[in-house]
């Protein structure tokens, strides 16, 4: 039996071939510590900032910007918390995001709540969208910081962050965005979008797991929120992992080298399974913002049955999710299609369907089939299937 189409792009990537040839040989005999003043450890750090080169090619900033990290949730909360630390002493200690944004965001807003700071949770429109006009609303005096994400993991819908920017430049406030969805599947110049710091996860576009990286503009306050040795611009302490840091290097000059043509792709095939769900299953409706939205990420709620139940029936041939791969297992609304103001059914009917550079056209018409004959078999009656 064939493995299943792997629709679930937004959760995690496989690393590319090109990528994994790039870290061996870091894993074997160039083995060495960046901060060792031997050969082993000069060859070491060469790659490592032959990777930090790739990486601030690939959003627009300069090397020196840009702070290796575990993941994009460390350096989420790397940029929350150090900004945090570095303003509350001077009274500033309100915060700001949207309520779309991933755990990696709200869980260290809600920590800085309980410690005392004044946090607003903007809203979404019906597409998912944060109107810069709330934004604007919600800024005081004490505002440290505004942290909106590029692009929504979950509907894919992108936000109008260059906007956004213009109103927190005026008002002399930091601006945090969560980019790791749109790495690698859209073009990021941090100068055009204005930000002050940008979040990235490797695994997200064909690198490995347990890399991802923090861009701080220069002059930002910012500070460190671990403590040990100076590496990593004296924000992140520790030896760095430098068979995935190279991982990710490679896979941000491959990204680099191959968007325009990949975010085409992705659009066409994203498009291709759309209009075959929606020519066989009336009412299937799209979440996310029809045009401002990821080239990959295609959301759509099936009526009469829950979404879970739908890729459970189709799991042989189709491997997606009902959302976040961060709450695959919870049974409750999505908080992203509740912001949304999504009905309970329809957000209960809700699968979200990611496509990457590995997917062919092929695999896009077996998984439509599947999803279709998977939504059928469930009777699509009126209500929700167990």
């Amino acid at each position: 039996m064939a493995a299943p189409v792997y629709l679930d792009y937004n959760a995690t990537t496989p690393v590319d071939p090109e990528v994994a040839q790039a870290m061996l040989p870091f894993l074997h005999e160039a083995f060495g510590n960046p901060s060792s003043s031997h050969g082993f450890g000069a060859r070491a750090k060469r790659a490592v900032d032959d990777a930090r080169s790739h990486v601030a090619a690939l959003i627009g900033c300069a090397p020196a910007q840009l702070t290796f990290t575990g993941s994009a949730t460390e350096a989420s909360n790397l940029a929350l918390l150090g900004v945090a630390k570095a303003a509350g002493r001077g009274g500033r200690r309100h915060l700001v995001v949207s309520a779309v944004e991933h755990p990696a965001v709200l869980e260290p807003a809600r920590a800085l709540e309980r410690e005392g700071w004044r946090l607003t949770v903007l809203p979404v429109d019906r597409d998912g969208r944060v109107s810069p006009d709330a934004v604007a609303a919600a800024l005081a005096p004490d505002t440290a910081l505004v942290s909106v994400m590029h692009a929504n993991n979950e509907v894919g819908t992108i936000q109008p962050i260059a906007e956004i920017a213009a109103l927190t430049r005026a008002r002399g406030v930091t601006l945090h965005c969560d980019a790791a969805q749109s790495a690698g599947k859209i073009a990021i110049d941090v100068d055009a979008l204005g930000v002050d710091l940008l979040s990235l996860a490797g695994h997200k576009f064909y690198a490995t797991k347990g890399v991802g990286a923090l861009y701080v503009r220069t002059g930002t306050a910012i500070e460190p929120v671990l403590f040990g040795a100076d590496q990593e611009q004296g924000l992140r302490p520790g030896t760095e992992n430098v068979p995935a840091i190279v991982g990710l290097g490679e896979a941000a000059r491959l990204a680099a080298r191959r968007l325009p043509q990949a975010t085409q792709r992705l659009r066409a095939l994203r498009d291709d399974l759309h209009a075959r769900l929606q020519a066989a299953v009336p009412g299937l409706a799209l979440n996310g913002h029809p045009e401002h939205r990821l080239p990959n990420t295609l959301q759509v709620s099936f009526p009469g049955v829950a979404g879970r139940a739908l890729l459970r029936r189709a799991q042989d041939e189709v491997a997606a999710s009902v959302g976040s791969a961060c709450h695959s297992e919870q049974d409750a609304v999505s908080g992203v299609l509740a912001a949304m103001g999504l009905d309970a059914a329809r957000a209960m009917g809700a699968v979200r369907l990611s496509v990457g550079w590995m997917t062919t056209s092929a695999e896009i018409e077996r998984a439509a089939g599947a999803l279709v004959a998977a939504w059928r078999s469930l009777g699509a009656a009126p209500g929700l299937e167990a």
